[in-house]
């Protein structure tokens, strides 16, 4: 940890003077958000979007994940292991899970490079450190990082500000939920030379139970930010981390009975004896991992209008997860068996750990300019992963020369490289054009000896891609109307698990239309739009789970999704609004065959996984004196499978979901400039409901020799049922 810190220290450093020496420095344009400008559209493009504000964050900002801070935007479906938003939670856009969602945080590619998917629990409470958010649905424009094929992510961090203050933020709730959140801001000061300087801070720490048995959490967390400005130039450097250790709770719960009777069970960890019956828990099922985030941006407005970004990042993250298993063969983890008492024995029980350490870094740069009627951006980024993987034995009932020698080794290097240009062109007061570029090039491979359910084998395989990403679209303003049509590909390479799963898995690509109106007025905002989403080869997910909990996926020839979607505001009175937004959608594949009860059989045009027909959100804000807010937000989500054959099995029901935010805040003249009080009873009704699960399919021959029948069964995860969360937020 500690060489890591003092080379990116040093690289920053480094940046910084290099800068200065070349004249980069040399003389603030507008300072809020410059760093996702390249990667973020204005409320004029031609692409489906939503835009969060800092204040809408705060709002329900009490401990929970972004994702869960995301729940009431259009087409989003939000997950919780733990059951309660704290832990490893998830999110889907369009049917898309997290692995197709690209995220990016001030412009620089947050997604796991191997996994695609982002871990927020590896970055706790980062919600208190984040200025804004952008959700494109659907492609996008271009970023950098992997494919939108659900939706782009854009985080921006905190801006700089104005005046010093200090905030103490606490929140207390339901399953032992805890949080405190300590934040600072010197405001800005005179510096050396023309620039002045800026310096921001905050420390974190989330504890809970979890609703789900024994899914606790424990979360640290850290942001510091450093900025310097003068009239034309911000560079801005950004540190980052956190700490999870969260008891595993990513079986879910296969037992139906369980589900009705004691749904809040969790088989991670179980220990049973010699007989195979069962005698407890193992208290040490622990995923522990640390991520830390470097980044450095340099911004400069140059004359006539051109405006440069230039990025440097790393990001160093190691942990593992660790596991009892029962009855284990030595021959799995390459060992022979062994005598004891002149008897032989060839099981044993083993603790494992499977650790990741890796690095990620690289650059991000773009080149802005301005003309009387048009906009154009140049821009890109090179980022290199290596990571490795590998497990340890740190106990064992029987044979002891197994401790601490790895047992599997594997190794991932990954180079991705996309350049992109953007352009639009205003003709005359109403219309104006869109058209983006991007070209992308990945390069992975991968070797070593990896270990699965049949214990170890060699792992060599590496895969070369180059897409090409056009993008257009139109958009015609009239009054207070906005109508825009918009075309965007995309592609996008396989995960590490797809690779490890199918020899034969290949990219897929899509074919993206947009079809909007937007309606903007004093008392009424309507956003609406109807996407045509055609895919040749998605990476389908088929409800189930290999043996380290990820998804497995399988490429469908031809799929489609087709959809409606509708976001407004209504000023039904000076103090009370409503804000409701639809969702609904069809999403098939088309001719789908699968292998059952021992034979290929056609399926037909069957829902895609994971992808409800409708998604309904409601917020009610009512203000009845000033500075007392009360919000009642309400979810819908229809009917899912989890399959793509439609199995009545793997079929999630519906379900309706209510929350009550309450927030008030007192203006004070000693002491504390303001106290914030904030309350929120989530699940108000107490509805019992399930958010996600898998299915899993198998073929029994035992049975009869003669006759193949495919064994089906389903996990599923349980949400929490009525819980609360308090919190003040005490501001200097």
């Amino acid at each position: 940890m500690k060489k890591h810190s003092l080379f990116i220290f040093a690289m920053l450093f480094g940046a910084i003077s290099f800068a200065q020496e070349n004249g980069i420095l040399n003389d603030t344009i507008n300072l809020d958000e410059v760093l996702v400008n390249a990667t973020r559209v204005s409320e004029k493009a031609p692409f489906t979007q939503s835009n969060i504000t800092k204040e809408e964050i705060e709002e329900r900002n009490l401990g929970q994940d972004i994702p869960m801070l995301l729940n009431f935007l259009p087409n989003v479906v939000t997950t919780s292991d733990a059951g309660a938003g704290v832990g490893y939670t998830g999110i889907r856009v369009r049917g898309s899970d997290a692995t197709r969602v690209n995220v990016t945080i001030n412009g620089i590619p947050l997604n796991d490079s191997e996994s695609h998917g982002v871990f927020w629990v590896n970055m706790p409470d980062f919600a208190s450190s984040t200025q804004s958010i952008q959700l494109q649905r659907g492609v996008g424009s271009s970023t950098n990082g992997a494919g939108a094929f659900g939706a782009s992510l854009s985080l921006a961090t905190n801006g700089i500000s104005d005046n010093a203050f200090a905030e103490v933020a606490l929140s207390a709730g339901s399953y032992n939920t805890f949080k405190t959140n300590i934040q600072f801001g010197t405001g800005i000061l005179e510096s050396i030379g023309d620039f002045k300087a800026e310096f921001t801070g905050r420390i974190s720490k989330i504890e809970s139970d979890g609703y789900i048995d024994r899914a606790s959490s424990d979360l640290k967390s850290v942001f510091l930010s450093a900025s310097f400005f003068n009239e034309n130039t911000l560079i801005k450097a950004i540190a980052f981390g956190g700490h999870e250790i969260t008891y595993q709770s990513w079986y879910g719960l296969e037992d139906e009975d369980k589900l009705e009777n004691d749904r809040t069970y969790n088989p991670a960890g179980e220990i049973e004896d010699d007989n195979g019956d069962f005698v407890g828990f193992y208290d040490n099922q622990v995923d522990d991992y640390k991520q830390d985030h470097y980044q450095l941006h340099i911004n400069h407005n140059f004359e006539n209008n051109w405006v440069a970004n230039l990025a440097f990042h790393y990001t160093y993250g190691r942990g593992f997860y660790e596991q009892y298993k029962n009855d284990r063969d030595f021959s799995d983890y390459g060992y022979t068996p062994i005598t004891i008492d002149g008897q032989l024995v060839e099981t044993t029980d083993v603790v494992q750990r499977k650790w990741l350490d890796n690095d990620f870094y690289g650059t991000t740069f773009s080149l802005l300019k301005t003309f009387d009627n048009l906009n154009v951006i140049f821009g890109g980024a090179y980022n290199k992963y290596d990571g490795d993987h590998f497990g340890k034995v740190v106990w064992a009932k029987y044979g002891s020369s197994m401790i601490n020698d790895k047992f599997y080794d594997n190794t991932g290097i990954k180079k991705d490289f996309n350049i992109y240009t953007k352009a639009d062109y205003t003709i005359g007061e109403n219309w104006s054009v869109f058209a983006d570029l991007q070209f992308r090039n990945i390069d992975y491979s991968v070797k070593g000896v990896a270990f699965g359910d049949q214990g170890k084998y060699d792992l060599l395989f590496s895969d070369k891609n180059n897409f090409f990403n056009p993008k257009m679209g139109v958009n015609y303003a009239i009054h207070k109307n906005n109508f825009y049509l918009s075309y965007a590909r995309a592609n996008k390479e396989p995960k590490r698990a797809d690779y490890l799963h199918n020899n034969d898995i290949k990219p897929e690509s899509l074919d993206d239309f947009e079809l909007g109106w937007k309606y903007k007025s004093d008392r009424f905002l309507l956003n609406t739009n109807v996407y045509f989403m055609n895919y040749k080869d998605q990476l389908v997910l088929t409800g189930a789970l290999d043996d380290v909990g990820n998804y497995v996926a399988e490429n469908i020839e031809k799929s489609y999704r087709l959809g409606l979607e509708i976001e407004s505001s209504i000023n039904i009175l000076k103090n009370l609004q409503w804000q409701p937004n639809l969702a609904l959608s069809i999403n098939k594949n088309m001719d789908k065959y699968a292998e059952f009860d021992g034979e290929l059989q056609g399926f037909g045009n069957t829902d895609l996984s994971y992808s409800p027909n409708i998604v309904v959100s409601s917020n009610i804000v009512y203000q009845p004196i000033k500075r007392l807010n009360i919000n009642f937000l309400s979810k819908y989500i229809g009917e899912q499978f989890m399959s793509n054959i439609e199995h009545e099995k793997s079929k999630l029901d519906d379900y309706f979901v209510n929350d009550l935010l309450v927030s008030y805040k007192l203006e004070t003249k000693k002491i504390f400039k303001s106290i914030v009080f904030t309350g929120m009873l989530n699940n108000m009704f107490n509805t019992e409901y399930v958010s996600n699960g898998y299915f899993y399919t198998y073929d029994d021959t035992w049975s009869d020799p003669n006759q193949v029948t495919t064994i089906t069964g389903a996990g599923y995860y349980p949400q929490a049922e009525i819980n609360f969360l308090l919190g003040v937020t005490l501001a200097f």
